[in-house]
């Protein structure tokens, strides 16, 4: 459940701010009413605290205010960082020289895509507030992106409105600790009414903050339940990033990533653009990091560790997901919100033996059988990836052992095209074990540096990941 951080209502929050003469500011909102607005006004005393409301709806009004969009997106982050920048310009400028020396003036933006009649669009807004933290300080943002789950758009208008009001108020009073900025955000809202996949803190006062540590907290606030990273190490918008492209994905802890890591990755490639349609340019390559253990607990890793995990697969190019997601079938459902094409996951040959365990499903109303029927209903499969057995012979996805009233499942699933063999290109990979790396690291350079790729080694002797020291 998401965590409540004030006990104030959302008009107690927005009658806080306009009861003090030191904060002013504007309010824009464009796409579904202005709902932020009405809450201040609806709270009282606003007229001390509001210079201005707008929405500039006709897109030829909003290039004429906030410029030209490049690619055409008016719900973008581009538009809304425009918008925070227009405004908080013009309150200053106007008032700046009348009003106290102690005021301290922000400006609120939202453009949002509510739901339109007769329409199945993605509900989703971009919300952002520029402001400053003390009088006459260089102004700091804070920009969020919000996906609606609400069915009609009262209710999502309704719920921008409370968000609205919790993000300025966490700008001004919880400015010291991002992270209680974002377990405030739905201050006052039930659970599932709102996703927020993206946050960004940038400017003077946030200097210090890692965006991609803060984003992992979207996760454990219970904000959304996955986050991504592009290879440039920015947070990515999930829709932009998968929205109709076919999907090739592994899961992995990649502490640290190694060759072997890498090759499951590429040979789960080499298989995948086999398919018809499938090609580089129409592909998100996905290397993803589950934060939970294989019983669904948050196995706590520390968000510093994760980073490190997730700049390592990025100097490889590779796009890095982490979520919370225990289940293959949820992590494809996951995908399946963004894309009608193509899903690949590539697996090792254990993996294929837990997704077989019964146990596995405890909790599944409908077991094993549930279970298959969410992980293959269209376009999705599996590769699996050899291992050595403990005899040193090789065994490929044709000799897993599954229970004897499950192997006619496994046989279907085989013979449909839903589970694949990938090749391993060198059996030495086999001799490489994460854990055994781990044990070196401290020790300094050594034999860890062949297990890895070049630019991985480089990037741990350089940040010293894992408690590698010099020696």
């Amino acid at each position: 459940m998401d965590k409540q951080v004030s006990s104030r209502s959302t008009s107690q929050k927005a009658l806080r701010i306009n009861l003090d003469e030191k904060k002013y500011g504007t309010i824009v909102e464009i796409g579904a009413g202005q709902e932020v607005a009405r809450q201040f006004f609806i709270a009282g005393a606003a007229a001390g605290t509001i210079a201005k409301t707008m929405s500039a709806y006709d897109m030829v009004f909003s290039d004429a205010i906030y410029g030209v969009q490049q690619d055409g997106r008016y719900v973008s982050q581009a538009r809304v960082q425009a918008m925070m920048e227009q405004e908080f310009d013009l309150v200053v400028d106007r008032v700046g020289n009348i009003r106290s020396k102690s005021s301290r003036y922000f400006a609120y933006a939202a453009t949002v895509a509510a739901k339109s009649f007769g329409r199945k669009n993605e509900c989703h807004a971009w919300l952002g507030v520029r402001i400053q933290m003390y009088p006459g300080a260089e102004p700091s943002d804070i920009k969020v992106h919000v996906r609606m789950l609400d069915d009609n758009a009262e209710a999502q208008q309704q719920a921008l409105g409370v968000i609205g009001v919790n993000l300025i108020y966490a700008a001004y009073f919880y400015f010291e600790d991002p992270k209680m900025i974002i377990d405030s955000l739905t201050d006052n809202m039930k659970p599932n009414r709102v996703e927020i996949d993206f946050i960004d803190f940038k400017g003077p006062y946030f200097l210090d903050v890692d965006n991609r540590i803060k984003n992992l907290h979207l996760i454990r606030s219970w904000k959304t339940r996955a986050v991504m990273f592009k290879p440039d190490g920015s947070v990515a918008i999930p829709a932009e990033l998968l929205y109709k492209k076919n999907i090739l994905t592994i899961r992995g802890s990649f502490r640290p990533v190694t060759k072997l890591n890498v090759d499951m990755i590429e040979q789960g490639q080499t298989s995948f653009y086999e398919l018809k349609g499938v090609d580089k340019s129409n592909t998100a390559v996905i290397a993803e990091i589950s934060l939970n253990d294989m019983k669904g607990n948050d196995a706590q890793m520390p968000e510093k560790d994760i980073v490190a995990r997730v700049q390592l697969l990025n100097s490889l190019g590779y796009n890095v997901m982490v979520s919370d997601y225990t289940r293959y079938f949820s992590l494809r459902a996951y995908f399946r919100q963004y894309t009608k094409m193509q899903i690949g996951i590539v697996v090792g040959m254990v993996n294929i033996k837990q997704i077989f365990d019964e146990a596995s499903y405890k909790g599944v109303e409908g077991g094993i059988m549930e279970g298959f029927g969410k992980l293959f209903p269209d376009n999705t499969r599996m590769y699996i990836y050899p291992e050595i057995d403990e005899n040193g012979e090789l065994n490929d996805f044709t000799l897993v052992k599954v229970p004897e009233h499950l192997r006619f499942l496994y046989r279907h699933l085989l013979e449909n095209g839903f589970l694949a063999g990938i090749e391993c290109s060198d059996s030495e990979l086999f001799s490489i074990y994460s854990r055994d790396l781990l044990r070196q690291l401290p020790l300094g350079r050594g034999e860890w540096e062949s297990a890895v790729p070049e630019s991985v080694a480089e990037e741990i002797i350089a940040n010293k990941f894992f408690g590698y020291r010099e020696r």
